[in-house]
């Protein structure tokens, strides 16, 4: 039975999101949105299953909503910062950087989630990832020690990451 199952709705979950998604989309709740909304829901997910062979083993949504936390409100610091620095220091005296990030990650949406939560923040972008996926390059808009920015990566995000994926 649980083999039938996850054949026919490969991604519980985003099949409940999907059809979440379409009746708020639809601004309309009744029973044929809701079937309709379902039926994507199961269609969507089923048909891009081939791209998704190596799902994660293991995923700790209470430590997920900790760390969309902690990245909400750094979005939000870094908007103010980012603001500051370009009101307040001239080009000439900003300190671009890039910056080599070792990864202990590697499971592949792990990386994804930090790649983006990085780029993300204000300030910074995620450039690149080595071949071996052991490294992320990252550009900084302005810092006066860069080892610390990526210290700060490595203990705010990709610490958390580690634990949401272990």
């Amino acid at each position: 039975m649980s083999r039938a199952f996850y054949w026919l709705i490969p991604h519980p979950l985003l099949t409940l999101i999907l059809t979440v998604v379409w009746l708020l989309l639809q601004n309309e709740l009744s029973a044929g949105m809701l079937v309709f909304g379902f039926i994507l829901g199961i269609i969507i997910p089923w048909g891009t299953s081939v791209w998704w062979p190596d799902t994660p083993k293991s995923f700790r949504i209470g430590k997920m909503v900790t760390y969309s936390l902690v990245v909400i409100w750094d979005i939000i610091v870094a908007n103010i910062e980012v603001a500051w620095i370009v009101l307040t220091v001239p080009t000439s005296k900003l300190k671009p950087a890039w910056i080599v990030v070792p990864l202990e990650l590697r499971e592949p949406e792990a990386i994804t989630m930090l790649a983006g939560t990085i780029t993300l923040t204000p300030g910074t972008v995620s450039a690149d990832l080595s071949s071996d996926g052991r490294s992320l390059l990252v550009h900084v808009l302005h810092t006066d020690d860069p080892d610390a920015v990526r210290d700060d990566i490595l203990t705010r995000y990709e610490a958390r990451l580690l634990e949401i994926f272990a």
